[in-house]
């Protein structure tokens, strides 16, 4: 039976793209809030498909017992992916942009990770994969609130990583720009995502060196 890997936001863009190469070597666990997308996914990789909101603590029990439940358990690899982002200027920003972006971007990969990694130590080995972005390395422009998030999670993933190292568990984090994906929507802040590299094409490098390098910067 091959080691289980979750990945959020796995219904589309990057994470969609992660869980079909990954799904080579992992079973996936399938994770987001929109079902249709994820069980599709789960269908072309034969994983599995679970709805969950990553910022709700009680939808978290519930993914813990589903994955008990189906003996998925200790899960090997984590791919803290799903995020979300609100651009403009500071005078336009609303603190409700600013609660969804810590919640979704912070709390929740804080919330995931400390469900599973008891597990994760007690089998002595495991990785999260945390997907950065260059935000998480520099200030934009009209970017603020979301590089604020940003910076945050790749706070908590720089002390993760030094705190689970004697447990044999590692944190790679991963850094990558813009891509053509789904996340740009909803926005203007990008005037022609087409221009920007796939999400496939990020993938592949992530993947290619996730286990040997510990930051990937794409």
């Amino acid at each position: 039976m091959k080691p289980t890997a979750i990945i959020t936001g796995a219904g589309t863009g990057l994470g969609k793209e992660l869980a079909k190469l990954l799904s080579n070597d992992y079973h996936i666990v399938l994770v987001g809030r929109r079902a249709e997308l994820l069980n599709e996914v789960s269908a072309e990789i034969s994983g599995t498909a679970i709805r969950c909101d990553i910022t709700k603590e009680e939808d978290l029990g519930k993914l813990y017992k589903q994955l008990k439940s189906q003996d998925l358990l200790p899960v090997e690899l984590v791919v803290n992916n799903a995020g979300v982002g609100h651009f403009g200027s500071l005078d336009e920003a609303q603190p409700d942009e600013w609660d969804e972006m810590f919640n979704t971007n912070v709390k929740g990969p804080m919330l995931l990770t400390k469900v599973l990694l008891p597990e994760m130590k007690a089998s002595g080995k495991g990785t999260f994969l945390n997907i950065l972005s260059t935000a998480a390395l520099r200030g934009k422009v009209n970017e603020s609130g979301y590089v604020a998030s940003k910076f945050a999670f790749r706070g908590f993933s720089e002390s993760l990583a030094k705190e689970v190292e004697p447990a044999g568990i590692r944190v790679v984090r991963a850094y990558m720009g813009g891509m053509n994906t789904p996340f740009w929507d909803e926005s203007d802040h990008v005037k022609n995502p087409g221009k920007m590299r796939s999400p496939k094409e990020v993938a592949e490098v992530i993947v290619k060196r996730m286990r040997d390098e510990d930051e990937i910067e794409v």
